[in-house]
């Protein structure tokens, strides 16, 4: 097992093993093989790794702020020191390609901490004058925060939940992904490395029932949940029983929507990027693509073309453009997305199929799928895939296509290609999402809040408005004059 770590857990600045938990396993996508054998966390990890963390707490918010974020900044150097090792392990765990992890994945995770760190000594409250009274605002943390993983960017998002916690004092239990467990244990490693005290940052591995453990513990003071809507459904329901505050960045169904007036080279390569970039497992995908019917037929006839030059393989080797998906399971759900389209009445332009990769018949391997005449009622147009399916719609007006991209239950993200910048700031602005995008598409630098609306989340990640999320306003009343009781 080639990607075996010291132990499951890390908790208080200390690996630590227990063969109570269920069996949790590392498989790398591309060949089925064993990389790495763990353990889920039983009540007394959990527990433990609380605890640690909150008798870190006090101490840690009592730290200068300047110098929690001199180990934050410390941390990202490591990360970046550490880069090839890092991406590979996290291709190992995921199947993403090499090619994507390299400048995707944990440097990500360090330009966040690097961010967060340089914020910390920043954040503060603010001064009201009332003539001879004033009012002054604290911005405390939480206490313990609890963050919940996904595995299509597991240590991207462990790094995306821990800067903005310990920037302003928190200290948090991370649970990565049962399906990605490897690189949070890294990132403790690192943390710790770059002089973060014991119980500040910790790590449980486990399934649905260490989640629940976690979310629904006294000690617990805030959750970050990134995952699916039904996950995020059960997470707000299980933190109800303490009212412990929530942050859920949740699926989509997003549009991307190109006029008449675009570059159609750049919008066919940003449909690309919102469709086949790690498989399409991201959630931020621009999935219903809405196509001006004037410029349909040259932009399916470019797109098909790139499409099918796209390079699937062995995902460490730095030539492959694409891997396969997380999981056998997974793919089979995709696959069954393929066929449903069919018997729907959409038209395959190219892919559909799984793909035979040479050597790697063991992995789930799935073409990179566009469908075209695709309506809002079939199943590919409304259920998000998280996979590589691009749905592509035409439309014929601007208000039309508005009402029709509106027509989601998801808000996560969307994104306009027009050369008319006018319209394109009149349009997302019409648009129900939390993220969105102009000429562009999938860009999520750490300085732009990030998050979604309807049943795609609740709060944001990244740039100034995470501190809201993982600190709380205190308000203090300053009497300067006599006071003047009616008694």
């Amino acid at each position: 097992m080639r990607a075996q770590p010291e132990a499951s857990h890390f908790i208080n600045g200390q690996f630590v093993e227990s063969t109570e938990g269920r069996p949790l396993t590392s498989v790398y996508p591309a060949t089925g093989e064993l990389i790495a054998s763990l353990h889920s966390a039983t009540s007394v990890e959990v527990d433990a790794a609380i605890a640690a963390a909150k008798q870190a707490q006090p101490a840690w918010a009592a730290l200068q702020p300047v110098e929690r974020g001199r180990i934050l900044r410390r941390a990202a150097d490591i990360i970046r020191d550490q880069n090839q090792a890092l991406s590979e392990l996290e291709t190992l765990d995921t199947g993403k390609p090499l090619q994507e992890t390299l400048v995707a994945d944990a440097t990500s995770g360090a330009d966040c901490l690097e961010y967060f760190g340089g914020v910390a000594a920043a954040v503060n409250g603010q001064h009201i004058n009332l003539g001879t009274s004033f009012v002054y605002t604290r911005r405390e943390p939480l206490g313990v925060c609890v963050g919940i993983g996904a595995w299509n960017y597991p240590m991207q998002i462990a790094c995306w939940k821990a800067a903005p916690a310990l920037a302003t004092g928190n200290t948090m239990v991370f649970k990565p992904s049962e399906v990605t467990p490897l690189t949070a244990l890294k990132l403790a490693s690192i943390f710790k490395e770059a002089g973060l005290p014991d119980g500040v940052f910790n790590v449980v591995q486990g399934f649905g029932e260490t989640g629940n453990a976690l979310t629904t513990h006294p000690d617990v003071a805030k959750i970050s949940l990134t995952g699916s809507v039904p996950t995020g459904k059960r997470v707000m329901a299980s933190a109800a029983q303490n009212l412990t505050p929530v942050t859920l960045e949740l699926g989509g169904k997003s549009p991307l929507i190109i006029f008449e007036d675009s570059d159609l080279d750049s919008a066919v390569g940003a449909a690309l990027m919102a469709n086949f970039y790690s498989s399409g497992q991201i959630c931020t995908n621009g999935t219903r693509v809405f196509v001006h019917r004037t410029v349909l037929p040259l932009f399916l006839s470019k797109l098909k073309a790139r499409t099918e030059a796209i390079t699937l393989g062995d995902p460490l080797d730095p030539a492959t453009q694409m891997g396969p998906l997380v999981s056998a399971e997974h793919a089979s759900k995709v696959l069954d997305y393929l066929d449903v389209a069919v018997r729907e009445g959409a038209t395959l332009i190219t892919g559909g199929a799984r793909a035979e990769v040479a050597g790697y018949e063991e992995g789930v391997f799935i073409q990179p799928t566009v469908f075209s005449d695709v309506t809002d009622d079939m199943t590919i147009a409304k259920e998000e895939i998280f996979g590589p399916v691009m749905s592509v719609l035409a439309f014929d007006d601007e208000s039309e296509v508005i009402a029709r991209a509106n027509q989601t239950e998801f808000g996560l993200a969307a994104g306009v290609f027009t050369s008319d910048l006018t319209r394109a700031h009149r349009v997302v602005a019409a648009l129900d999402a939390g993220t969105l995008w102009i000429n562009n598409y999938n860009l999520s630098p750490v300085e732009m809040p990030f998050g979604g609306i309807k049943q795609s989340g609740i709060g944001r990640e990244n740039g100034l408005a995470a501190i809201n999320y993982y600190t709380q306003e205190k308000s203090v009343y300053v009497e300067c004059g006599v006071i003047d009781a009616p008694y």
